[in-house]
């Protein structure tokens, strides 16, 4: 159930949700949300260093990102179809019942501005700044400037207090104060250790300890001698 501005005062006082600096705040709660304004600190990708990205490679993040910090009432410029990784000025901290939800304004996806590619979720426990993915749909450069609203978060009540709120496990964004760059080698040792295993349990599926590399092939029709 999505919170109402009713419940999201509520919880702003009863310090369930928390937002950070909070100068302006109440003008910026809608109906069913809260606008968030652009940080100072960009991450701009820098395409002419690596042919690609590679998910599996450390070694092709390495300088793929270049951080451009732009002073209040300076715009910057984001180009069609162009990727930024950019930051909310507020931090938010959400408590273990609720989960925040990141959506982009209408007023700016008229202008081709989209807030993120696919992670809109902040789940029960984040605190940090929220990183955005801007991007740029439509056909002309916009320019963007610090402070101005850029996305709003909703809020939505679980169905139970979670057990392992995200941090627990020290999660690689909690706590985040700017834009952070991708995570993803961060789980590549897991990843790989999982593929193993799944090799080991794939070769014994005959059972009896048997490899399947040991099971003699049956020829085909075609193959059968005359």
């Amino acid at each position: 159930m999505i919170l109402s501005d009713r419940d999201i005062r509520s919880h702003l006082e009863d310090g369930k949700i928390k937002i950070a600096p909070a100068d302006g705040l109440d003008k910026r709660i809608g109906p069913d949300g809260i606008d968030c304004r652009l940080g100072n600190t960009f991450l701009v990708f820098e395409r002419n260093k690596q042919a690609y990205i590679d998910p599996r490679k450390r070694a092709t993040a390495e300088g793929t990102t270049r951080q451009i910090d732009i002073k209040n009432g300076e715009p910057f410029i984001i180009h069609p179809h162009e990727l930024v990784l950019a930051t909310t000025l507020e931090r938010i901290t959400i408590s273990n019942d609720l989960l925040g939800r990141l959506e982009g304004r209408s007023s700016l996806g008229r202008l081709g501005i989209i807030v993120h590619s696919t992670a809109s979720i902040f789940h029960p426990g984040w605190d940090g700044t929220a990183t955005m993915e801007l991007g740029n749909l439509g056909v002309m450069p916009v320019a963007l400037y610090p402070r101005m609203r850029i996305c709003m978060f909703t809020f939505e009540r679980m169905s139970s207090p979670v057990d392992r709120p995200y941090g627990t496990d020290g999660s690689k964004y909690q706590g985040q104060q700017g834009p952070l760059p991708s995570g993803v080698w961060q789980e590549l040792d897991q990843e790989l250790a999982e593929e193993q295993l799944m090799k080991g349990i794939q070769s014994d599926l005959f059972g009896d300890g048997i490899d399947a590399a040991d099971v003699p092939e049956v020829e085909s029709a075609g193959d059968a001698k005359t």
